[in-house]
């Protein structure tokens, strides 16, 4: 059902994205070019509907969670294609891509839930079985909103009361806690920063230390590298998980990282063996801010997107083996709402009592 409402969103994502790039068709450049340019898109669009089947099968691991990596990968494949086959160049057709991609990725995505969640147990085996009544029972509760929290990096310009807005720290705790209610550290790597922090038995945030000033050793740094590489960020993690030795990495900083990189490969270290390096000192970085933190404690929960790098979460468990011996280990598969759970408890709570 998760797999097939993710399709059905995708694809209303990308009927969002079709028109807002035919409405953004203006300017100079276009001019007398508008209809080949209009046909290059539908047609580019029409097959990234049809291949978008194949992302979503089962068993199929997709690149990323997010809409702009999935359809730009895909629309660069096709749409060079279409304008070949048009005599047309590629460059109209990606500009208007990337003014539109930014509108569509900035907006709530079109269409109701209610409708997504029906086609997507119409498209699969289970509109005959008992999750169906259920499911529409639940999708006929009438929502309101009483209550609203906002967190992240932008919390500061949302137009939100000031006891409405939480830090990422506290909501990190708290949903961690959610999870898995034995937390005890938290060891969060975003896109922007890295987050030790120690909650007591309540999800009530005790300590905390972050990175100071960059984005050294987070996910932004792994983005880096994988564009520096000509690679998914996804494929990051199981290319490294192939190497047999970890190349050492002097530098987690992310101005230098491309320099070193290219050094590493100049050299002829392997790449596998190069981003074996990478993980280990991201990790590396990490476990300092966790021992500033005030260590490792039974349970620890590892959140945030690189949770989902299978190299890094191998690294991680290794440290903190040989470190703090045997800890249990928590990571979820939906690693990176945990900060978005925190911020939802918070609001229940303010609610309920």
């Amino acid at each position: 059902l998760e797999r097939n409402f993710r399709h059905v969103q995708f694809l209303a994502q990308l009927d969002d994205l079709e028109q807002t790039c035919i409405a953004n068709i203006k300017g100079p450049r276009f001019a007398g070019r508008e209809k080949a340019v209009i046909e290059a898109l539908e047609g580019t669009f029409g097959r990234l509907r049809t291949s978008s089947a194949a992302q979503y099968a089962p068993g199929v691991k997709r690149k990323s969670d997010f809409f702009r990596d999935l359809a730009g990968a895909e629309f660069m494949s096709h749409g060079e294609s279409v304008c070949k086959e048009a005599g047309l160049g590629f460059d109209l057709i990606l500009n208007v891509y990337d003014k539109s991609i930014i509108e569509v990725e900035n907006r709530p995505p079109a269409g109701d839930m209610e409708g997504k969640f029906v086609r997507a147990l119409e498209k699969g085996t289970m509109t005959g079985s008992s999750i169906l009544k259920p499911v529409q029972e639940a999708l006929a509760i009438p929502l309101e909103e009483t209550y609203v929290v906002g967190t992240g990096y932008g919390r500061v310009r949302l137009p939100f009361p000031k006891e409405h807005i939480r830090s990422e720290i506290l909501c990190h705790g708290l949903g961690a806690h959610m999870m898995y209610p034995d937390t005890r550290t938290v060891l969060d790597i975003g896109g922007q920063d890295t987050k030790g922090i120690q909650v007591d038995p309540v999800g009530i945030v005790e300590n905390f230390q972050m990175n100071d000033r960059c984005a050294a050793g987070c996910g932004r740094y792994l983005g880096y590298i994988a564009d520096e590489m000509n690679m998914g960020l996804h494929e990051l993690g199981p290319l490294a998980m192939k190497s047999n030795k970890s190349v050492r990495i002097n530098s987690t900083c992310t101005v230098f990282a491309g320099a070193e990189l290219r050094d590493r490969l100049a050299l002829g270290e392997k790449r596998e063996d190069i981003l074996a390096g990478l993980h280990r000192a991201i990790i590396l970085r990490a476990m300092s801010i966790l021992s500033r933190a005030g260590g490792v404690k039974d349970q620890f929960t590892f959140t945030g997107g690189v949770a989902k790098n299978e190299a890094a979460v191998r690294e991680l468990r290794k440290l903190i083996k040989e470190n703090y011996g045997d800890v249990t280990i928590n990571i979820d598969p939906d690693s990176i709402y945990t900060g978005a759970l925190g911020g939802a408890t918070f609001a229940v709570r303010a609610v309920v009592n």
